[in-house]
């Protein structure tokens, strides 16, 4: 799956379009390297997301096509979360 669309389905931004910016911003790393929009992610690989001050370390945990608002938490495992000064 598309690293733009997932992020969007699995609702860790809110729409593709941020999430599409976010990236070409270098704001989404893979597994540590700086992600483009058309990265294909699967399971069991690490997304750092730089929102602002707060950065997010999440693992994907499955992969899905849409989900229910309720059931978009289960598509990732939060791994850290951190503010900067």
């Amino acid at each position: 799956m598309r690293l733009d669309k997932y992020l969007k389905v699995s609702r860790l931004i809110k729409r593709r379009t941020l999430a599409k910016e976010a990236s070409e911003a270098d704001r989404i790393l893979v597994n540590g390297v700086v992600a483009k929009p058309s990265k294909e992610v699967k399971i069991g690989d690490h997304l750092t997301i730089a929102y602002g001050r707060r950065i997010v370390e999440v693992e994907i945990t499955s992969l899905l096509d849409s989900t229910k608002k309720a059931d978009a938490s289960l598509m990732y495992e939060l791994v850290n979360e951190t503010f900067k000064d």
